[in-house]
């Protein structure tokens, strides 16, 4: 009589930035529920200096991963979920970086590495979009990319290609800011091309162009209010030069009115009635394409991706899982 085999445990990994990690604090939440759970022993992969965590999420999977915990930065989730997509393993997000964007607009509380662990052990599995990058250098050649929050061109990408990594690493986010305020007062703005959903090509001068999946920046900025995580839809942001007043313009647009007036149904009303900047053009498509005169930088989640000539993308709907808890409020 033949026995049936037993039932394999399921099985953690841990993709982790190095320098990122408090490795011996997450060591001992993972250990805790994983015992409590009765799962197999986790295991672990170290990022490397030339790779941000894309090759060793691809051998955790060939390993057998159920689900994928992603400790560091903007850049390893992003790597991370770059291998992940499409394969319905799902993602643990562990905040250990500056901006922790995509954290940030799950609602995660952020600084309590055991509340990570808790939802890749007992979380639910949320589908997500990402969004797709394809880049077009000076020689020709094309690389793809995935991105969770955003993508740009012009002075967003400008402020991240100058920002020193000394200011970052002792100022986190704010260093962001002091680059760009030293690309706005020197740089001109940008001439790009573009089209949307196959839309005729059409010319426009901004400071900036960014492609968002979702919208809720580091320190409560709202940078695109109606940008949503499975929509199917991503949302292209134009920052416009319009007079000597557009970065006050800009700055009221997305401070004021996206970050106090749009929570509330009175200001939402002063909104419709008041709302006439063309500083900042909002739209919203499934595809999209870009192209400069000049080589210039592009960004994805706040990290520098060289210098490009044209992008080109698309969304890919659902195409990630993201394991979350219930109580986590993610931005409305």
């Amino acid at each position: 009589m033949s026995q049936t085999p037993a039932r394999s445990l399921p099985v953690a990994a841990v993709v982790y930035h190095p320098f990122k990690t408090d490795l011996a604090a997450l060591r001992s939440a993972i250990a805790h529920h994983e015992r409590q759970s009765g799962w197999a022993p986790t295991r672990w992969y170290e990022t490397a200096a030339e790779d941000a965590g894309t090759a060793a999420t691809r051998r955790a999977l060939t390993e057998g991963a159920s689900v994928v915990l992603a400790s560091g930065g903007d850049g390893t989730v992003r790597a991370v979920a770059e291998a992940l997509r499409g394969t319905g393993i799902p993602l643990a997000i562990v905040p250990q970086g500056t901006g922790n964007l995509l954290a940030r607009n799950l609602g995660m509380p952020l600084g309590r590495p055991d509340e990570a662990v808790r939802a890749a052990f007992y979380g639910r599995g949320r589908p997500i979009d990402l969004g797709v990058l394809r880049i077009v250098r000076e020689d020709e050649s094309e690389d793809e990319h995935v991105f969770l929050v955003l993508t740009g061109m012009g002075l967003d990408a400008r402020a991240i290609s100058a920002t020193r990594a000394t200011l970052k690493k002792r100022l986190g986010w704010l260093a962001y800011v002091d680059a760009g305020v030293r690309t706005m007062l020197k740089d001109r703005p940008l001439q790009i091309h573009y089209s949307v959903d196959r839309s005729p090509v059409k010319s426009l001068s901004v400071y900036t162009v960014m492609i968002g999946n979702c919208g809720l920046m580091p320190g409560g900025v709202l940078l695109i209010p109606d940008a949503k995580l499975d929509d199917g839809k991503l949302d292209v942001v134009a920052l416009r030069p319009l007079g000597p007043f557009s970065w006050l313009r800009i700055w009221n647009k997305i401070g004021w009115e996206n970050g106090v007036l749009r929570k509330t149904k009175a200001g939402r009303r002063i909104i419709d009635l008041v709302n006439d900047t063309k500083s900042v053009n909002y739209l919203r498509a499934t595809r999209y394409a870009l192209s400069v005169p000049r080589p210039e930088p592009v960004q994805l989640d706040g990290d520098d991706f060289g210098l490009a000539l044209a992008v080109n993308g698309t969304v890919d709907p659902g195409a990630l899982t993201v394991r979350v808890l219930p109580e986590w409020n993610a931005p409305v």
